[in-house]
């Protein structure tokens, strides 16, 4: 699975003595020391751009990014902020690491709590060994455990979120989505509601890309992609049955081992019918790191805060006759129903 996002919101030092008392000072203090290292080592862009050493690739990457960010404004009424307009090389292939947990025998993920930004369905880490700990520690009282790596996040405006050489080393269009991806999180975010947020940011990404790819490269392109997100709906009819399968069979009245057995059987039955669906697909194939990976309650979960709402959000996208202004409006008013 490549998933490209998470949210981390940074505290200052001084402010976690006061806020944090009889919380998880460590977790905090590993979040604020991340994201200081991130500003230390960020650059203004024109300055890499400037720079006779920037080789010809990142220079043209970067310059991508900027009209990108410009397209984001323009067409699709995202807030920019100030954000991307420094540039940062971490030398590591992600930002982030995401631990996601659920119990054994439930679909439903572990939420944690946090004083910023609410509750969220997973806990982020700076550094892999912290969050392979962390899982480690989870599974060993019995719950099933993903570790994803992420390549972005957004502090939602809070702070100026420097490009990344995690982004840049994308392919373009996915380094555009994920732009767009970002700036989404600053327009509109409830606090507290990790799967509508990345819903809503997933699909402003694919709304965003479609026109992105119009814009340039015309109709054959964009039937091309629209064939991209009609493999990516295939696969995710095989996840959503699997989804519904778990949770008849953890709603049965078998005993737990019963449970367990079956439970295997199923998602071993799952890859299968995977690889047998995407076998003539060509490259990136969709999920196709999520399917070849140990697949579990956890992993799950992990899908689901991404696309969960997606296909919802994509109808009022339509109701609004692809007007994205009136679309956001929409949003906002869905959301505070739902407080």
């Amino acid at each position: 699975m490549s998933r490209p996002k998470s949210i981390c919101i940074v505290l200052g030092a001084s402010a976690l003595l006061t806020l944090l008392a009889g919380c998880e000072v460590g977790y905090y203090l590993q979040a604020t020391r991340g994201q200081l290292q991130l500003m230390r080592a960020s650059k203004p862009v024109n300055a890499v751009l400037a720079d006779s050493a920037t080789s010809s690739e990142l220079r043209s990457k970067l310059e991508l990014a900027g009209v990108a960010i410009a397209f984001a404004e323009e067409e699709l009424l995202l807030p920019a902020n100030g954000s991307y307009t420094k540039y940062a090389d971490l030398e590591r292939r992600y930002i982030v690491w995401n631990v996601f947990a659920a119990p054994e025998l439930s679909l439903k993920p572990q939420a944690w709590c946090f004083s910023v930004v609410g509750c969220s369905a997973y806990r982020e880490y700076f550094h892999k060994f912290a969050a392979d700990k962390f899982a480690a520690k989870l599974a060993k009282n019995g719950a099933d455990v993903f570790v994803g790596g992420v390549t972005a996040y957004s502090t939602l405006g809070r702070f100026n979120d420097p490009l990344l050489n995690t982004m840049i080393s994308m392919n373009d269009q996915r380094m555009v989505g994920l732009l767009f991806h970002e700036l989404a999180h600053q327009k509109f975010y409830v606090k507290g509601d990790t799967q509508f947020n990345e819903s809503f940011a997933t699909l402003v990404q694919q709304e965003g890309v479609m026109r992105w790819i119009d814009s340039r490269q015309g109709l054959a392109a964009v039937a091309a992609y629209r064939q991209d997100l009609a493999r990516h709906e295939q696969a995710w009819t095989l996840i959503r049955r699997l989804q519904r399968q778990l949770q008849a069979l953890y709603s049965s009245d078998q005993i737990d081992i019963e449970k367990l057995a079956a439970k295997a059987a199923i998602l071993e039955a799952v890859q299968v019918e995977y690889l047998e669906l995407s076998a003539d697909w060509p490259e990136p194939v969709p999920f196709s790191g999520w399917f070849s990976g140990p697949i579990n309650n956890a992993s799950l979960a992990a899908l689901f805060v991404y696309d969960d709402h997606v296909p919802a959000l994509r109808a009022l996208l339509q109701q609004s006759s692809g007007d994205l202004d009136a679309f956001y409006q929409q949003v906002t008013e869905l959301a505070q129903m739902e407080l």
